[in-house]
């Protein structure tokens, strides 16, 4: 049993995908077989352009497609020579040949191979041809809506991460490392760790200020995050800056792993005329965070 994607994200409409692929292989006591590709095609064939940003790395989508259940993972790497591949050549070559496929199970409107020529009509003439089941599941809808990875983009740069997260089926999330910043936040009371991303090509939330879950060390810490310019100190901004100040954590963060989980959006980032004010601001950011992260545990 084999199903071929993407999987940016491995959100619900991927989950329906994968789990519809186990039960085919268990109930045929067969294996469940994931064929992802790496990079993402757009990475290399939108070469030179201001690409997509992604839900998640390589090393997280694994991480997520690995908890669902399934016996195998073939990463592919996409390359040029790869794009130049022809959707029948993909289908014998590796699938056929190499994976010896005897279920194909694909998305309602699934394309594969060069100029993502191979559709559904095509594959039922390759199935026929080489002797595997073929199986088109419908969209995945919530309140009528399709679940894809580029609507949870959008909703992600828009800001709108508990829509996105209920579409993701688990709260947004990010990783990197905590690095040397201006150490303003602990001048006002409000110490943060600037975060590195572990992948450039990671996407980032809409600037504003978050309330976040914060991983360190395995243990997990309610926390605010600030992604932005820091208009109040600073008058440049080439990059947003990521910042989170932990509610519930005394130690050195520096140099530490840190893996941020976004719950919701407050509010927007903005200047304010002295520190003191923002000093107030934050006050007031941490109480209503505090109460949504609560919130959130009693569920």
């Amino acid at each position: 049993m084999v199903t071929v994607g993407i999987f940016d994200g491995v959100h619900l409409a991927h989950q329906a995908i994968i789990q519809n692929l186990i039960q085919k292989a268990r109930l045929l006591s067969g294996e469940s077989t994931i064929v992802t590709l790496w990079p993402h095609p757009r990475k290399v064939l939108d070469e030179g352009k201001d690409t997509i940003k992604l839900l998640t790395s390589l090393e997280e989508k694994i991480s997520l497609l690995e908890v669902t259940g399934i016996d195998n993972l073939v990463v592919l790497e996409f390359d040029k020579q790869f794009a130049s591949t022809g959707f029948e050549e993909f289908v014998k070559n590796i699938l056929v040949d190499n994976i010896k496929i005897d279920h194909l199970v694909i998305g309602f409107n699934h394309q594969f191979g060069k100029n993502r020529e191979g559709n559904f009509e095509k594959l039922k003439s390759l199935s026929e041809r080489y002797k595997f089941e073929l199986t088109r599941l419908d969209p995945y809808l919530i309140n009528s809506e399709r679940v894809s990875s580029s609507k949870i983009r959008k909703l992600i740069l828009d800001g709108e991460i508990k829509k996105a997260n209920n579409l993701l089926g688990y709260d947004f999330f990010l990783t990197g490392r905590v690095i040397g910043g201006n150490k303003m936040g602990r001048d006002i009371g409000f110490p943060t760790a600037n975060i590195s991303l572990n992948d450039p090509n990671k996407i980032v939330p809409m600037n504003g200020v978050y309330a976040v879950f914060a991983y360190v060390d395995e243990k997990r810490h309610e926390g605010m995050m600030n992604i932005g310019c820091r208009p109040t100190f600073e008058t440049d901004c080439n990059q947003p800056v990521l910042e989170v100040n932990l509610l519930d954590y005394s130690g050195d963060l520096y140099e530490k792993e840190i893996k941020i989980t976004f719950i919701e959006r407050i509010r927007e980032e903005r200047k304010f005329s002295t520190m003191k004010n923002l000093a107030v601001q934050i006050a007031k950011d941490k109480i209503l965070i505090k109460d949504i992260l609560s919130s959130v545990k009693k569920r």
